[in-house]
C-alpha cells in the first residue's frame, strides 16, 4: 500500500511570544491559517524502506515522528518519500506540517488505529505548530501550541502573497532576541489587524517587504511565524496585479488561498 499526504504550509495572522518559563519555552497566542502551499509525502511498505528527501537533513521532524510513533505501536518497514516545496527557515511550519502528515497517514499502516489522543501527544513533543496541522483550517492557538480552537474558515474569495527573502531566520536566533526585548505579552485581538510580536527582531528585507506589499495594494500584511517569509491579505481579482508588480522588483512571490479544516481532516488516499 501506499498513502500519500499533502502537507500544507500556515500563516500567522496574529502572534503574540509570553515570556520564557523556566523550562526555557516560551508560551504563545496565535491564530493560525493553512495555505495552498504543499509539501507531498508518501508512505509505503511495498518498497525498500527508509526516509528519502534531498532537501532536509539525516535528522528532521518526519524521523523525529516516526522515532515516538515506534514507542506507541509496531509498524512494519516503511519508505517515507518527502517532496519539498515549502521553503525551511520561512515561518511557514513546513517541518512540522510533514511530521503531522506522517502522523495522519501512519493508521493505515499500524496494527490497529491509535488514538487521536496519542497523536496529538507526539504532535506536540514533536513542535509547537505539528498539534494544529493535524486539524488544520484556522485556529485560535494557546499555551504551547497544543491548546486549539478551531475558528471559521475566511471568505474564499480571499489570497495571501507570500514571498521569502534570500535572508532565512532560526527560529531559537528569533526567540533568544525576543528574550532580549521588554514588551507586553498581547492577548488576542477584538479585530481582523495582524500582529507578529517576531517583527520587532526580523530582519530589514523582511520589514521592507512589508511595507512594500502595502503601498502596492494589499489590505494588510505581516510576517509569519519567526520570519522571514512575509505575506499580504489581498483579493482574489487583485492577487495577480499585486503580485505582477512585485516581479518587476525581482521578487517571487506566490498566491495562495485558506486550505479549509474539511481539506485537512485526520485521513489518508491511497496512491
Amino acid at each position: 500500500m501506499r498513502v500519500q499526504i499533502a502537507c500544507p504550509a500556515k500563516i500567522n495572522l496574529f502572534l503574540a511570544v509570553g515570556p520564557r518559563d523556566n523550562r526555557g519555552y516560551h508560551p504563545i497566542r496565535t491564530i493560525f491559517q493553512a495555505i495552498s502551499w504543499f509539501d507531498y509525502l508518501t508512505v509505503s511498505d511495498e518498497d525498500e524502506p527508509g526516509f528519502f528527501c534531498e532537501d532536509v537533513p539525516e535528522e528532521n521532524t518526519v524521523v523525529k515522528a516516526l522515532r515516538f510513533l515506534s514507542e506507541y505501536t509496531s509498524l512494519p518497514p516503511l519508505r517515507i518519500t518527502l517532496e519539498k516545496h515549502i521553503p525551511t527557515e520561512a515561518g511557514l511550519g513546513g517541518g512540522s506540517s510533514d511530521a503531522a502528515g506522517l502522523l495522519i497517514a501512519i493508521n493505515s499502516f499500524a496494527p490497529s488505529p491509535l488514538p487521536s489522543t496519542y497523536l496529538a501527544e507526539i504532535a506536540y513533543a514533536i513542535g509547537m505548530d505539528t498539534p494544529f496541522f493535524l486539524k488544520g483550517g484556522r485556529a485560535m492557538g494557546e499555551g504551547y501550541g497544543e491548546k486549539l480552537t478551531q475558528l471559521p474558515d475566511p471568505d474564499p474569495g480571499v489570497r495571501f502573497i507570500i514571498i521569502k527573502p534570500t535572508e532565512g531566520v532560526s527560529s531559537a536566533s528569533a526567540y533568544a532576541r525576543l528574550d532580549e526585548l521588554s514588551y507586553e505579552f498581547r492577548d488576542f485581538p477584538a479585530d481582523d489587524k495582524l500582529h507578529n510580536d517576531f517583527e520587532r527582531v526580523a530582519p530589514s528585507a523582511s520589514l521592507d517587504l512589508i511595507e512594500r506589499i502595502v503601498t502596492l495594494g494589499c489590505q494588510q500584511a505581516g510576517l509569519s511565524g519567526s520570519g522571514s517569509a512575509v505575506f499580504g491579505v489581498t483579493s482574489e481579482s487583485d492577487a495577480p496585479r499585486i503580485a505582477s508588480d512585485l516581479m518587476r522588483y525581482g521578487l517571487d512571490p506566490k498566491i495562495v488561498s485558506a486550505v479549509p479544516r474539511s481539506e485537512r481532516s485526520p485521513r489518508a488516499e491511497n496512491v
